[in-house]
């Protein structure tokens, strides 16, 4: 194996794919990179086996075709400290490649490509949408954050993508607030579905963020692979079934608070300061016209009030929240005003856009809520 090719490039598409690289493995080969030169193209893997990620980059020139696993964090410190220019690495021998810059030279050792394990793509029946960057990475982080962490219930640690003739829906839910994100743009001749692990979804997002244009997916019953650019992610899938989220959304929910967004983020954040910090929890008062929010904490003999006037219609009661659920909420909505549409103090609550931005905005979130004393 002999290439030259521009260190700045390698070090890009290396950094890219080293999310993939675990810290320590049970199978040793999956800490190296895999390079696979041919045809002037280096097709650079790292995978820890539940997520692949593998990247395609030309080289200034190639002498000798080749496959190799390198060492990923001892290369990639290497690179780090190589200014931009052309390098040339080659092998040495049956264990070890010199990489030449212009004022030096350093050896590393590899391993035989032929032990790094074969990556899983998905099967002949596999499903093919595609979407566009932005709506992805818009779509991952409104909901991301609402995963749970639960072992019994593995289907609540990942985005469900719910994906039928008209629209796609991600949904993502912890059991005390649920969010979903529709976008009309994604279609498929069926109704198919899948449920992404949050881990890939972030390392998903944090890359895509990076680019734009389309992005494919394609998947199985147990793989996803996303394309985009010169970029591959392989996912393991979480198999399960994801709980008919729908049937928990409320319908019927007719005491409709209409508010600033802003105002009443920055309204629960002041006055959560004086919450109880084992449970966060924040009180609405809602009566026409206005909401009065109070958090009080016995134990410190502490307490916050404020009092926001809004547009509220509806019958006058008070309702309990977990503060941090809501500010998480309204953190991750973009919209100016938002609606909470409330049935009682012990039902769900419904947080969308007004109608004037509900096009634009795509999000809506469910919160239930706490008991009050």
């Amino acid at each position: 194996m002999k290439f030259q090719v521009s260190s700045a490039g390698l070090l890009k598409a290396l950094m890219d794919i080293f999310k993939a690289v675990p810290v320590k493995s049970p199978t040793p080969i999956l800490e190296n990179f895999l390079f696979c030169l041919k045809d002037s193209k280096l097709v650079l893997t790292a995978s820890d086996s539940e997520l692949t990620l593998r990247t395609t980059i030309e080289v200034t020139s190639c002498d000798e075709e080749g496959e190799m696993a390198v060492p990923a964090r001892n290369f990639l410190d290497l690179l780090k400290e190589i200014p931009d220019q052309p390098i040339d690495i080659r092998t040495v021998s049956d264990s070890s490649f010199e990489c030449r810059w212009m004022s030096g030279n350093s050896q590393l050792p590899y391993f035989p490509a032929g032990d790094y394990p074969e990556i899983k793509m998905t099967g002949e029946d596999s499903i093919k949408v595609s979407f566009d960057a932005a709506d992805l990475i818009e779509g991952i982080s409104g909901t991301v954050y609402a995963t749970a962490d639960d072992e019994i219930r593995p289907a609540m640690n990942g985005i469900y993508f719910d994906i039928d003739t008209e629209s796609t829906t991600l949904v993502a839910s912890d059991s005390h607030k649920l969010i979903c994100y529709t976008t009309k743009q994604v279609k498929a001749p069926e109704k198919a579905s899948f449920i992404l692990h949050k881990k890939p979804a972030g390392v998903l997002k944090q890359i895509l963020g990076k680019e734009d244009g389309e992005v494919k997916v394609e998947f199985d019953a147990s793989t996803v692979v996303f394309s985009f650019g010169q970029t591959l992610m392989v996912c393991r899938l979480i198999v399960g079934k994801y709980p008919r989220y729908r049937d928990v959304i409320p319908k019927n929910n007719s005491n409709i608070l209409k508010i600033d967004r802003v105002q009443l983020l920055n309204t629960v954040r002041r006055v959560a300061v004086c919450s109880n910090k084992a449970s966060d929890h924040i009180k609405f008062a809602l009566a026409p016209g206005q909401i009065e929010i109070t958090a009080q904490d016995l134990g410190f003999s502490i307490a916050a009030y404020e009092k926001v006037p809004c547009d509220y219609s509806g019958d006058s009661f008070s309702i309990g929240f977990k503060s941090t659920f809501l500010i998480e909420i309204l953190s991750n909505m973009s919209c100016s005003e938002v609606v909470m549409k409330f049935a009682d103090a012990r039902r769900a609550a419904l947080i969308v856009p007004t109608e004037e931005e509900s096009e634009k905005e795509k999000v809506c979130g469910i919160l239930m809520p706490i008991m009050i004393s």
